[in-house]
């Protein structure tokens, strides 16, 4: 049997229902990634069940998906590793960016085979201190993490919502359509985790001509699940009840810092693993056919830098 973690009921319905999981097939399926991965000689990469499970089920279970999902995975990590790689929690810039608490993952969830919920706080982040790059490498380890343990996450997707309380122009002047495209990719094609909907509260002047850009980058399926309410807190009620928010927000999550001291310590618990990291990706020497690089796959690096948020 494979060695993954077992499911509640609701969870283990919805990975048959919505991922088309088969447990009787998951061995004979994990074994046909291992087998592709040790003919891939371009990958290096971690084969543990649970964690190519994950793929297995962003892919809804189709091999040929699965395999196109991991390869993209490493393919990008290795292309920006000012993103991905060299991650210490207990570098002075990340640990700060930690305990600011700019990503949160929401403990609780609306049913016990809800999405995961992830509020993101960028305003929160000092603009002059750190780069909206610096900040995504911090983000990143909490998705890892996530990657790896939430079940919530790999099997009913993620709803992010994103409070822009705070963010100035010299956030905004930081980001470019470069970045954009980067994330977009990251989100769509590199990563085996479904967003179920973006939801953007207290948006600056400035973030629509950001957004629109960023929108211009996504499939349609995911551009019809982002969702812009301005300060109108009940219209997001109708997609996330309150009660799931932390209590700063009037919801029963607990208190924001407890959230983030708990996020702090896991992290750092994760230190080797991060490390560990490094050592996969692609090495596009090997890769059969054409390799990939930061040009190919995102195009538009070093064509305009700015956007016009004025």
């Amino acid at each position: 049997m494979p060695n993954i973690r077992p499911l509640c009921s609701e969870l283990e319905k919805k990975a048959r229902d919505e991922l088309n999981e088969i447990p009787e097939r998951i061995d004979e399926d994990l074994a046909a990634l291992r087998a592709w991965l040790a003919k891939s000689p371009h990958i290096k990469a971690r084969d543990d069940d649970q964690f190519l499970l994950t793929f297995l089920r962003g892919a809804k279970h189709s091999l040929e998906r699965a395999k196109e999902k991991l390869d993209m995975y490493y393919t990008v990590r290795t292309a920006l590793p000012e993103l991905l790689k060299n991650r210490d929690p207990f570098d002075e810039k990340m640990a700060c960016l930690l305990r600011s608490g700019s990503c949160l993952p929401l403990p609780l969830t609306d049913t016990p085979g809800g999405p995961r919920i992830v509020l993101l706080r960028p305003g929160v982040t000092d603009p002059n201190k750190f780069t909206i790059y610096e900040a995504f490498k911090c983000n990143s380890m909490i998705f890892d993490i996530m990657l790896k343990e939430d079940d919530n996450l790999g099997i009913a997707g993620q709803l992010a919502l994103g409070d822009m309380a705070g963010m100035t122009l010299s956030h905004l002047g930081q980001v470019n359509p470069s970045l954009l495209k980067k994330m977009s990719l990251l989100n769509q094609e590199a990563s085996p985790l479904r967003m179920k909907g973006a939801h953007h509260l207290n948006v600056p002047a400035g973030f629509e001509a950001i957004f629109n850009v960023f929108k211009g980058f996504m499939n349609e399926k995911n551009r019809s699940r982002i969702f812009v309410h301005g300060s109108n807190f009940e219209a997001l009620y109708q997609y996330i009840p309150k009660r799931l928010l932390p209590e700063e927000y009037g919801g029963e999550a607990g208190p924001i810092q407890a959230i983030i001291d708990e996020w702090v310590k896991k992290i750092e618990n994760y230190r080797d693993y991060f490390k560990e990291e490094d050592q996969y990706g692609t090495d596009e020497r090997k890769r059969p056919g054409r390799p990939k690089n930061a040009e190919s796959l995102f195009g538009i690096e070093g064509s305009f830098r700015k956007l016009n948020v004025d």
